[in-house]
């Protein structure tokens, strides 16, 4: 599958760049941000997923997050998609800023008119991957996967989706719960029909319950002052306790107050989450 460069930058040695190619899955162009780090010239590297929140492209985690030095020094290439398929031509595609474009919440669709086109869990899961695998010099045997917000959704339902698939799962202010939050019944209920009991397969809180692939230690932090906690979107009390029941590892870190929902708290501990990483991509 042809890649089209559109852009590259040095940045610690590595370059982070921007390509575009025709997604099979999607059926339009997409975009991707990836960072190869110095390491990336001489041997294979480990590859690290991102995953971005509502109303972001590709660019918000290239430019916001000052993930790259660490990211050179663990010797991680950094993969950073687009949120849902553009310019579909769908009607109602760009008439509010949390369904839609912008607003793929990681499902494949089942009903119409999204269906055709919003297929963001298999292009992540498998399509991305593939593409990525074949073009950079990657180890394809280790992957892990992290994001933000609606990204953070993904993150762990990818991870949980996917026993095994991934090495570690990391989040910053996931919406943990969308079966129980406005954001996710509009978002679900849309792609995926009335019928609440199918959104299950694509709620974390609800994987978790039945959970039982390879040992996963879930890294999550979340700002104290971010204005979609208080609003009842996130909901990680939800998650936490059925890890707890589960017993699954989950490392929850309420970050002080003033630290938001916004890439400034994201950027203020990134580093933990690339460390958090390397250690299970090198080891």
């Amino acid at each position: 599958m042809a890649l089209k460069q559109i852009s590259s930058n040095k940045c610690f040695e590595g370059f982070q760049k921007v390509f575009e190619h025709d997604s099979a899955e999607l059926k339009c162009k997409m975009k991707f941000g990836i960072y190869l780090p110095p390491k990336a010239e001489t041997g294979k590297c480990p590859v690290l997923y991102w995953l971005s929140g509502l109303t972001c492209t590709e660019q918000n985690f290239i430019t916001k997050a000052a993930f790259q030095q660490a990211a050179a020094e663990h010797g991680l290439i950094v993969v950073a998609p687009d949120t849902s398929p553009r310019g579909c031509n769908i009607e109602g595609e760009d008439e509010s800023w949390d369904f839609g474009t912008g607003a793929g919440f990681y499902v494949d669709a089942t009903e119409d008119p999204w269906k055709t086109n919003y297929r963001m869990y298999s292009y992540i899961k498998d399509e991305l991957p593939k593409l990525i695998n074949a073009n950079f010099p990657t180890d394809p045997e280790r992957m892990s996967i992290f994001g933000h917000s609606m990204g953070g959704h993904g993150a762990l339902i990818l991870a949980l989706k996917n026993p095994g698939k991934y090495k570690s799962v990391s989040v910053f202010a996931p919406i943990c719960n969308p079966i129980q939050c406005q954001w996710g019944k509009k978002a679900l209920g849309g792609y995926l029909g009335p019928d609440a009991s199918k959104w299950e397969a694509y709620d974390a809180t609800q994987l978790v319950k039945s959970y039982s692939g390879a040992r996963l230690d879930i890294l999550i932090d979340q700002g104290k002052d971010d204005q979609f906690l208080s609003a009842g979107q996130l909901l990680p009390d939800n998650f936490i306790a059925a890890c707890t029941e589960r017993k699954i590892p989950v490392v929850f870190r309420l970050q002080q107050a003033g630290y938001d929902h916004s890439y400034y708290f994201i950027a203020s501990f990134i580093n933990d989450h690339i460390k958090h990483h390397a250690k299970y991509l090198n080891a």
